[in-house]
């Protein structure tokens, strides 16, 4: 099978725009990548490679000499290893293997020149680039064609739509600082000049969903999970025009499923490590709900003058296929028995029969990740706006209970049930000043019941990371989880659902701190 090939032919006319290619090329590269640079003496390949490294390391001042005498340079980045490669003057592949080539080259990004003299030393799936001196372009100027062969196709077609956007909205010559991610597929990126504000640089392809699961239906389909970035411009827009801090828009491409969004900061909700929730910040994000939930809002926001985007309805489906998760990861993760056809019925009948009261009511926007790593502190700005959202694009129309839950039993900072009660009573008080008809009973029974489900969700979730993503890192929050998991099944109303977890859900093993148990 012929590997698939994509070629960008581009000019560079000085140094500046070669620096500018070299960010554009470390921010698609990752471990394992092989950049093959050719081109004859004097073209600019080391200063290219060099370039490449220093985007890489984040430091315009690493030291980065030419390997033209010692052939082999390896780089220990903090996200990956880096090898620089100069094989001009090797002769057989006899002298690379005693180099060490293969060992060095295991696991790290390679930017070797000459490459022709590795052969089938080098892996077949890579990016191959081409410098040639363009004088009658002007002095200085340069020819340089890349060339993406098999996974670089791909990288190659969305590197080339990322230049695209940042240079025509003015971003081309920022420098792009990677920004680790979490437990998605989106990726990010700070662009930052010398002088003037930042922009953060969301990255976010299609991809593919997973086979059918049930009534021809993906998982990402019948959880109602965004496809694309319609959802968070359209969110986006319609936070900001009410009065919450989402990011600007400043500039998108839909169709490669990259956005150019206002920098919020990375000041949160918490402090210390492990984090402990900031009371004050989280009572400010309680308020944000009580307001938000207070609203009169549309089911609908427009995305583009003639899109307009229908925000979906968290309906039954959803919560049950979330709260499966539970029997189809968690329980093995932890080495249960599995779950049968008639026992995953009974499951389901539990949760459907505590879900339809919920669902019953009047919905509002549920954010759907509304905790601590999607909230950041505007300490410049005043009251609800003091708190950055992000991570909205999944949101639905649903319960007002669900991102109360969300926050009050926050997955990755524990809040104690005495900070909850106190909160969840803030909560209750601004809808009934509000709403004197609002039934704070009712919204408390609401309340566990999302909380519940919503910790079934996210064990099910972590086990997921671990087994099918090689994400272990996310098991640590599990007994956290687990505390808010039985907190909530202690009120009266869920004590079918509690009878059966503690029949056939056995506890998390204890890596984490899970919330406090207080006397209720």
């Amino acid at each position: 099978m012929i590997a698939p090939q994509k070629t960008w032919e581009i000019v560079a006319p000085d140094e500046f725009a070669t620096q500018e290619l070299a960010r554009d090329l470390a921010s698609a590269i990752a471990s394992g990548d092989v950049i093959a640079i050719g081109g004859e003496l004097g073209s600019g390949k080391t200063a290219l490679a060099r370039a490449v490294i220093r985007a890489l390391a984040e430091d315009e001042h690493l030291e980065v000499p030419s390997p033209t005498f010692t052939l082999m340079q390896v780089y220990e980045l903090p996200r990956f290893a880096v090898v620089h490669a100069d094989l001009y003057r090797v002769n057989t592949l006899a002298e690379l293997s005693e180099l060490g080539w293969e060992e060095a080259s295991a696991g790290a990004a390679v930017l070797v020149e000459w490459p022709e003299k590795a052969g089938p030393l080098l892996q077949a799936e890579r990016l191959e680039i081409h410098i040639e001196l363009a004088p009658d372009l002007g002095p200085g100027s340069r020819r340089i064609s890349l060339t993406g062969i098999g996974i670089w196709a791909e990288k190659l077609t969305r590197l080339r739509a990322e230049h695209t956007l940042l240079e025509a909205s003015g971003f081309g010559e920022a420098r792009r600082l990677h920004i680790q991610g979490d437990a998605s597929t989106r990726s990010y990126e700070r662009l930052v000049f010398d002088e003037g504000e930042p922009a953060i640089l969301m990255k976010a392809p299609a991809g593919k969903d997973g086979p059918p699961i049930r009534q021809g239906k993906t998982y990402g389909e019948i959880a109602k999970l965004a496809q694309n970035m319609e959802p968070f411009v359209a969110l986006s827009r319609g936070l900001r025009a009410r009065g919450f801090s989402a990011p600007e828009i400043y500039a998108a491409d839909l169709n490669n499923g990259l956005l150019l969004i206002e920098d919020l900061g990375t000041e949160g909700i918490v402090e210390g490590n492990p984090p402990e929730a900031i009371e004050e910040r989280y009572a400010v994000a309680v308020e944000l709900l009580a307001t938000l939930h207070g609203m009169d809002l549309p089911g609908s926001l427009p995305v583009a003058p003639r899109i307009e985007y229908a925000i979906p309805r968290y309906d039954l489906d959803a919560f049950l296929i979330e709260a499966e998760l539970l029997l189809d990861w968690y329980l093995p993760h932890r080495g249960a028995k599995p779950v049968g056809a008639v026992e995953r019925e009974v499951f389901r009948a539990m949760w459907r029969d505590t879900l339809i009261e919920p669902l019953s009511h009047p919905p509002t926007w549920v954010l759907r990740d509304f905790h601590s790593p999607n909230l950041l502190w505007l300490e410049a700005r005043e009251g609800i706006e003091k708190i950055g959202l992000l991570d909205f694009q999944d949101a639905l129309i649903g319960p007002a209970a669900y991102d109360v839950a969300s926050v009050l039993m926050d997955a990755r900072c524990t809040v104690s049930q005495e900070t909850e009660v106190r909160l969840l009573s803030r909560y209750a008080i601004a809808r009934l000043t509000a709403d004197p008809s609002f039934d704070h009973a009712k919204f408390a029974a609401h309340y566990v019941a999302m909380g519940a489900q919503r910790a079934t969700k996210i064990l099910g979730i972590f086990a997921r990371l671990n087994k099918r993503d090689g994400k272990p890192q996310y098991l640590g929050h599990m007994p956290r989880v687990w505390g808010y998991l039985m907190r909530a099944l202690e009120h009266p109303t869920l004590s079918a659902i509690k009878g059966w977890y503690e029949a056939n859900v056995p506890p998390p093993e204890a890596k984490s701190s899970a919330p406090g148990r207080t006397a209720p």
